[in-house]
């Protein structure tokens, strides 16, 4: 009994000295900034990435239609563990919403994106289905551009300071002809104590 009662003591003693959770505004947030990416850093690299794609023209289908795009490869080369969907998946947002480009779910290298694409089609030859409401052979759209990239990181030593170097780096592929019709590099540096880990 002394044993638990000590126990929920420390306990208690340890929450009430924690710093408090709270929210966080994105677009008000002045915090800490660190040396590994967070979300500060997608929001830039996607913001700029958009605008330079956007201002480009690469998107502008000279037919008035919106372009298919499907997301290829974004490799991370950096030290940290990181979901490049996060990056990928604000430029989707904002090409959508430019209503120059939709992006397919229904292919990719490792499959379809929504698997779904496939597994309503299989319907067909099911009797439980009203086969009027079971999409048809030959209504999928194949991609007309490929996005892909890469994330790279390089740490340097700056007389007794450590800067971390991320590249952000996209390729916009025209797949009829097989060329890069865009491509952008987006700079993130950061500098700051060589005791804080960037990984």
């Amino acid at each position: 009994m002394k044993k638990l009662l000590t126990l929920t003591l420390c306990s208690t003693l340890l929450a009430a000295c924690a710093t408090p959770t709270r929210y966080v505004d994105p677009a008000a947030d002045d915090g800490p900034v660190t040396m590994t990416m967070d979300y500060r850093d997608f929001e830039r690299a996607a913001d700029a990435a958009i605008q330079d794609l956007l201002a480009s023209g690469a998107v502008d289908n000279p037919s008035g239609e919106r372009y298919v795009m499907v997301v290829s490869r974004i490799t991370n080369d950096t030290m940290q563990r990181i979901d490049t969907d996060q990056l990928v998946k604000k430029i989707r947002v904002a090409l959508l919403r430019s209503g120059k480009v939709v992006t397919t779910t229904a292919v990719g290298l490792d499959g379809a994106e929504d698997e779904m694409n496939m597994a309503a089609r299989e319907l067909r030859e099911s009797e439980e289905f009203d086969q009027s409401s079971v999409q048809q052979t030959g209504t999928l759209q194949a991609p007309d551009l490929s996005l892909s990239g890469k994330i790279i990181q390089r740490n340097h030593r700056v007389e007794d300071e450590q800067q971390v170097e991320y590249y952000f780096q996209l390729s916009l592929t025209d797949l009829q002809q097989g060329f890069a019709i865009w491509e952008n590099e987006t700079p993130i540096i950061k500098r700051g104590s060589d005791d804080t880990v960037s990984w």
